[in-house]
């Protein structure tokens, strides 16, 4: 179940460049999912269970490119985290090596200028979002550092062991 849910998720991310990101080429990214022209096939999947849901549970899954795209790009790996929505932890993980076919010549090809565009514009937001995050992380770990100094660090410091100390 959890890959059919890393793939229904993969089908709804292509999706969204065609509703949200790129209208104007609405027709080519929903082909992607199709047999019809240029489309993405799952070359392989690899599933790391965390542990297993059970109703009444909800998801949410999020892709991310592995790496930039460029111009010459016919293969990529999309990261995926599959959330338990009950547990607020993730219930697996998986890596998605997908292929760009193209289906009238039948073979490999590589994407669009368009969608080489899209899919940077991408990866920029991924990285500048990884930035952001690590520097809140970074001021909160020294947040914690400066409290622990404050408290435990301190000369005169006792830990208080509560009444399995008595």
């Amino acid at each position: 179940m959890y890959n059919r849910y890393a793939e229904s998720a993969r089908v709804n991310w292509t999706r969204n460049f065609a509703v949200d990101i790129d209208p104007q080429h609405k027709k080519e990214w929903t082909e992607l999912m199709t047999p019809k022209s240029l489309g993405l096939i799952l070359r392989s999947i690899t599933t790391n269970y965390k542990f297993p849901m059970r109703w009444p549970d909800h998801i949410s899954v999020y892709h991310k490119l592995a790496s930039e795209p460029t111009a010459e790009t016919d293969s990529f790996i999309l990261d995926v985290i599959i959330m338990s929505e009950l547990q607020q932890r993730p219930a697996a993980r998986c890596v998605e090596d997908i292929v760009v076919y193209d289906y009238r010549v039948g073979k490999k090809a590589p994407l669009l200028p368009f969608m080489v565009d899209a899919f940077r514009e991408t990866w920029k937001l991924q990285e500048q979002a990884k930035k952001e995050n690590s520097e809140k992380v970074r001021r909160l770990l020294e947040e914690v550092r400066a409290l622990e100094k404050e408290t435990w660090d301190r000369s005169d410091a006792v830990e208080d062991m509560g009444v399995a100390g008595q």
